[in-house]
């Protein structure tokens, strides 16, 4: 059997499988029914481990056991070999994240909270500062620094930034809105983007720059910066800067606050 590492690749990660089940699964594909020394030799996997295996694959849905002698297996549909990995899927997560939501109010929490709070006071304030590397994270981390706001947000961002963070910010925006919590935020403004501005002048007050810059200020004392144009990076690569420090992240409010009186609002 002649099957490219790049396409075993491919199936390792989409479908979760180790290098054996992907190899053993493509050759009963292709054969259909086999038995478990048959496709040893076909994928070039140890005897000794094609049955634990295919063993693996029985339980995951992949293949189905041929009663009989020898025994053999026969191979599921891809179609439905696709829509069985969604099911577990989605019953691994529920099944998670259930039991994530039962730790709330729980001892546990209370623990983690004691051990976080105790840990920051030890912690010096040159060293509240980390790297945040891919744009997954940058928003993850941009998301907690702004939802703990208590008075100001201030943000820079460019065109193609602001209409990202239209579609993944606006309900941590609209909380910030109720509580009282000013949001501003300053970007290229262009036809691209009505529709997030549409969906953001509700929530925050929104300004046109020509400038170009990446940075989050938060309260006066948290700031989130990126330090690449992200018209020029692949998401994964971009590299993003959080710091408490008040007295440069106030620093930068002061510039920002006269930069936003000569700021024009939205012609769109």
């Amino acid at each position: 059997m002649i099957v490219k590492e790049e396409f075993l690749s491919k199936l390792r990660r989409y479908f979760s499988l180790n290098l054996y089940e992907v190899k053993i699964w493509a050759a009963l594909l292709s054969r259909g029914v086999s038995t478990a020394g048959e496709l040893s030799d076909i994928a070039n996997v140890p005897r000794s481990r094609s049955y634990d295996v295919l063993e693996s694959l029985e339980k995951k849905g992949f293949v189905v056991m041929k009663l009989g002698k020898p025994i053999k297996y026969i191979a599921v549909a891809p179609a439905e070999v696709l829509e069985r990995v969604k099911k577990n899927v989605k019953e691994g997560a529920n099944e998670q994240i259930s039991r994530l939501e039962e730790l709330k109010g729980t001892e546990v929490i209370g623990e983690l909270n004691s051990l976080h709070t105790q840990g920051v006071e030890l912690i010096e304030p040159a060293d509240l500062s980390g790297s945040l590397r891919g744009r997954h994270n940058l928003y993850n981390h941009l998301e907690l620094t702004i939802r703990n706001a208590d008075e100001t947000v201030n943000m820079m961002t460019t065109t193609q930034g602001f209409i990202r963070k239209a579609e993944a910010l606006r309900p941590i925006f609209e909380k910030l809105k109720k509580r009282g919590v000013k949001v501003r935020i300053a970007a290229p403004l262009t036809k691209d983007c009505a529709a997030a501005i549409k969906e953001l002048s509700p929530v925050a007050e929104v300004r046109h720059t020509e400038g170009k810059a990446r940075f989050c200020v938060v309260d006066g004392k948290d700031l989130v910066f990126m330090v690449l144009d992200d018209a020029e990076v692949h998401p994964t690569y971009d590299v993003g800067i959080w710091v408490n420090t008040p007295f440069f992240a106030s620093a930068l409010n002061g510039l920002f606050d006269q930069a936003w009186k000569s700021m024009k609002p939205s012609k769109f």
